[in-house]
């Protein structure tokens, strides 16, 4: 696998691009370094939202393998790698040291947690995988008997510190209109805009949140906002 840029990584995200600047990084470079350091690791998965342990493992395996795919060294000039656009780096929210690693310790949770399904799923497509507990009486699931899969349980939760946070760490308030932003503590909360809102309105709303430095979780696409 060839990593030209920070795209080319599997699982990462447009918006993981500022996030890394916010911690001083800036090239592909940097980041491969930074991904065979034990610190750095740890605060890459405290600062970029969806990105869990795992997932930098698979980012310093396709650096690797990349390092291994490099053609022998030539008197060439390298060529530099060039930066297509400015970031604007978005609101962080203030977290304390336990609530930090708190939300380090969910994200291995979340990636280690089984894929709750259905009973007998695969038998009747029908049934589809939307998790439903067994409650028959003979359920042999339900009985957690040995080679059947996993039941929903309390020990599968997270920590109850970050329950119900954002992976950014900010408690979020849905927001319909613009003086529903009024009441948001921007170092703790972040705004998501209701999916009923039309474009026009989102529009502003996300303006008002820029002032207020308000964090919108889901915004616009730049195309859609050029369009309207």
């Amino acid at each position: 696998m060839s990593v030209k840029e920070f795209m080319d990584l599997p699982g990462f995200k447009e918006a993981n691009v500022e996030e890394l600047e916010s911690i001083g990084i800036t090239t592909v470079e940097q980041l491969r370094d930074a991904v065979k350091d034990e610190a750095k690791i740890k605060e890459i998965v405290k600062t970029l939202s969806g990105v869990g342990p795992k997932t930098v493992e698979h980012w310093a395996e396709a650096f690797e393998s990349n390092e291994a795919a490099k053609p022998a060294k030539t008197d060439a000039p390298k060529a530099e790698v060039v930066e297509a656009s400015a970031y604007v780096v978005e609101p962080k929210a203030e977290l304390s040291e336990e609530q930090i690693d708190a939300l380090a310790k969910r994200a291995v949770i979340s990636g280690n947690r089984p894929a709750f399904k259905r009973q007998e799923w695969f038998r009747y497509q029908k049934l589809g995988e939307s998790w439903r507990r067994p409650r028959g009486i003979h359920s042999k699931m339900r009985r957690g008997m040995k080679r059947r899969p996993p039941m929903v349980e309390i020990g599968y939760r997270g920590p109850a510190l970050v329950r119900d946070l954002h992976p950014s760490g900010f408690e979020e308030v849905l927001v319909y209109n613009v003086e529903g932003l009024e009441n948001i503590d921007p170092k703790t909360q972040a705004a998501r805009i209701g999916g009923t809102v039309g474009v026009k309105k989102r529009i502003t709303i996300e303006n008002r949140a820029k002032e207020l430095g308000i964090r919108v979780l889901n915004k616009m696409p730049t195309e859609i906002k050029r369009r309207a």
